[in-house]
């Protein structure tokens, strides 16, 4: 098994089971480095299962101090590497408002994000905005009242829209699956593990792409691509956590789990 985390905590945890040699561990940006390591350094064979848990855990919202959540007062960094340059509060302090409003708007999906960008440019012509619970306040205060008490707390999509951006997560999920795929033993197992429509739809069409395989226009009478369908999709519609499950576990309530089988080797 290879375990690639940013966080060097999480690192550490998994510490004394790597001399079992059933893990590998790695901290590395998850965007097909660790991959490259596994192959020059596990002389074993292909793993036959492998499994993205995508998004940020648990630990990340209660124990980072990295202002992750709006339900703390923490600094406004979102970093999963610490050494990035850019944090959640240069974003909110340095980009214009066009620019923060289409963060909002892409990667949050939030309708009010353009008075969302406005609102919070103006906050931060009078003070820096370092807080998490700062950001959580301004957003609250500047968007409908109708909006307020809904089913998520009004922050919850911007709060999301900058932890992606900060970490450039939603781009990196294609290069890291079509590593995996190519990593994978024949016949084994893909899963990804999603927990919003940004993370899933990506997801969905590379299975479906790799799947295809032949890109050519479908009046073409023969391929000259060259490629060639090398998985099957084992879950047509994605899996999704029980009631038992929710109840015992209430985040994977929005997870979805797709999985991928590849094909023999044709080599």
């Amino acid at each position: 098994k290879v375990v690639d985390n940013r966080q060097g905590e999480t690192k550490i945890t998994l510490k004394p089971f790597e001399s079992s040699g059933e893990f590998i561990l790695i901290k590395n940006q998850w965007n097909g480095t660790p991959f490259d390591e596994y192959l020059l350094n596990y002389n074993g064979p292909s793993p036959s299962v492998i499994l993205f848990d995508l998004g940020i855990s648990i630990f990340h919202y209660e124990e980072s101090t990295r202002g992750f959540s709006f339900s703390r007062n923490e600094p406004l960094d979102m970093r999963l590497n610490v050494d990035k340059d850019v944090s959640a509060s240069d974003i909110v302090n340095t980009y214009s408002e066009k620019d923060i409003a289409t963060i909002i708007f892409t990667f949050g999906e939030e309708r009010y994000g353009r008075i969302i960008a406005k609102a919070i440019c103006k906050a931060r012509d009078e003070n820096p905005i370092t807080m998490s619970d700062e950001l959580a306040k301004i957003i609250y205060s500047c968007v409908p009242p109708q909006y307020r008490h809904q089913r998520i707390h009004p922050a919850t999509r911007t709060f999301q829209a900058l932890r992606i951006a900060v970490n450039s997560e939603i781009e990196r999920i294609i290069p890291s699956i079509n590593r995996a795929i190519d990593l994978l033993a024949p016949n084994g197992f893909l899963g990804v593990i999603s927990f919003h429509s940004l993370e899933d739809r990506p997801v969905k069409h590379l299975f479906r792409e790799r799947e295809k395989g032949c890109t050519c226009p479908p009046k073409d009478p023969i391929c000259t691509c060259g490629k060639t369908s090398d998985i099957t999709i084992i879950t047509r519609k994605p899996i999704s956590a029980t009631e038992q499950e929710c109840r015992d576990n209430p985040p994977s309530r929005s997870a979805k789990l797709r999985v991928a089988q590849k094909k023999g080797d044709f080599s």
